[in-house]
């Protein structure tokens, strides 16, 4: 099932964006002036790498939630958008109700559920994705509806969809280039601790990269981002060695004195773990550039799953933790 559903990544970017052709938004009451997304695992991470994209371009400041409540300066001047695929993430759900309460304009993103209920009562806009995959699995649904919201709303740019369309042809196009790719990257990751790099505009892309192998191939690993490692992490590769993997996603669009920084870590951490991988992207755009290394990295976590005798599907740990918290209720 997850080898068919990261075969459909690009189809997804497509229906998507009919889907979202489709839907039209009210426009707030009051002036907004701060935006709040919530939204956990693989729903928020889609929020994550919206925000990164949109940094120069959105006039209002934005942050990701991952927590139950909203921030103290919430209120009727505040967009909150609530995206949970399941729609019935339990943190969100208490952030969108504390955002009803506080006046809020409210817009949910979801399959179904508590969100798409609460939505529909009390008459909020909600876009609905298709339902029946793991959460991990809808990301393009998220991000195009999300990205789709702020372009209707008057926030960004109605190109950047544009953007999603081409990066769904170059991954249908480039599919054998890309799996070989990925069988590498997951080679390299086998049997070490995988550690991310890149810059800091992609640090959604690498939350989505840790996510992924987490989730997929059962693997533990962590992300740093550029310039920040400089200042704390790469003091620690001081004891590194060849039990780590270090992976550096080499945009090509690094800001100039991050390109320098990025070459000079690169050979210092390569004398303490003996290699290094370097994973390059392809793409016109910072949207394109994000959505080929999210497809590679996809399909490298399905062929880490398989080198580590992993079950992908496998989720016993969080259905455990929700059991338990449901005893607490």
């Amino acid at each position: 099932m997850m080898k068919n559903l990261i075969t459909a990544f690009p189809q997804h970017i497509i229906d998507a964006t009919e889907q979202a052709k489709a839907v039209t938004f009210k426009q707030p009451r009051h002036n907004i002036r701060n935006i709040v997304i919530c939204g956990l695992g693989g729903s928020g991470v889609g929020a994550k790498i919206v925000c990164n994209w949109l940094l120069d371009e959105l006039k209002v400041p934005v942050v990701v939630s991952n927590e139950y409540a909203l921030p103290a300066y919430a209120n009727e001047h505040t967009l909150v958008i609530g995206t949970s695929y399941s729609g019935n993430t339990e943190e969100t759900m208490m952030a969108i109700q504390e955002a009803q309460a506080l006046g809020c304009h409210i817009v949910g993103i979801c399959s179904g559920g508590q969100l798409a209920a609460f939505c529909d009562a009390n008459a909020y806009n909600c876009c609905i994705v298709p339902s029946g995959m793991p959460p991990r699995a809808g990301l393009a649904f998220s991000m195009v509806h999300l990205l789709n919201l702020f372009v209707e709303l008057g926030f960004c740019k109605a190109e950047h969809l544009l953007s999603m369309a081409n990066a769904a042809a170059t991954l249908t196009a480039d599919l054998q280039v890309i799996q070989l790719r990925a069988q590498e990257l997951a080679a390299f990751l086998h049997g070490k601790v995988g550690v991310y790099y890149a810059e800091t505009k992609y640090e959604g892309v690498l939350v989505r990269a840790r996510q992924q192998f987490n989730e997929n191939a059962k693997y533990l690993g962590w992300h740093h981002t550029l310039p920040e490692m400089n200042h704390n992490e790469l003091v620690s590769w001081g004891g590194g060695d060849a039990r780590f993997a270090p992976v550096f996603f080499s945009s090509g669009d690094l800001h100039p004195n991050n390109q320098k920084r990025l070459e000079i870590t690169m050979a210092a951490i390569e004398k303490k773990a003996g290699e290094i991988f370097v994973l390059e992207t392809k793409g016109a755009t910072f949207i394109e550039r994000s959505l080929y290394y999210i497809h590679l990295v996809d399909w490298a976590s399905f062929y880490l799953a398989d080198l580590n005798g992993a079950d992908i599907m496998d989720m016993e740990i969080v259905d455990y933790l929700k059991g338990e918290l449901a005893k607490l209720s």
